[in-house]
């Protein structure tokens, strides 16, 4: 797991609208970068309308929210309309950043392991280094937990 005070690592990945995303274009902003399994599942969809619900908090600090899955473009497109999520969704099916973050790991369900995403959020600062690390954070405090963190809370 990276760890705060680490840069964080760059990539460059497709939004749902096909547009190229690089971390280094939001240098000179915090970035929330949260990682997460599938769109549209019950977790990862209660996660993701939190941080919609938030959005106008995150936007008025001049926070930029990102979400990353391995689904695809088409897949975020639909995500984002069905639940009108305002903010990026990037596509990384080659898990180019799930993997330099390190939050592709094994994981256990019903006794079976296999290899997923694992739940997790990074808070980059605006020199594009790891503030904090938020592990196998909850779907539906997630955003919350972030917005008390920034004003200082937590």
């Amino acid at each position: 797991m990276l760890e705060a005070q680490m840069k964080a690592p760059d990539f460059n990945l497709l939004d749902k609208d096909g547009n190229t995303v690089r971390l280094s274009d939001f240098q000179g902003k915090k970035v929330v970068l949260y990682f997460y399994p599938k769109d549209n599942t019950p977790g990862c969809t209660r996660q993701a309308c939190a941080f919609a619900a938030s959005y106008e908090q995150f936007k008025a600090q001049d926070v930029t929210v990102i979400g990353i899955s391995k689904d695809s473009i088409a897949s975020h497109l639909k995500f984002a309309q069905k639940y009108d999520l305002p903010f990026i969704l990037l596509s990384d099916p080659e898990l180019q950043a799930i993997q330099a973050y390190d939050v592709w790991q094994e994981k256990k369900l019903y006794g079976k392991v296999s290899m997923g995403v694992v739940r997790t959020t990074y808070i980059i600062d605006e020199q594009g280094i790891i503030e904090k690390v938020m592990p196998k954070v909850k779907p539906d405090t997630n955003a919350a937990d972030i917005l008390a963190y920034l004003a200082g809370e937590q």
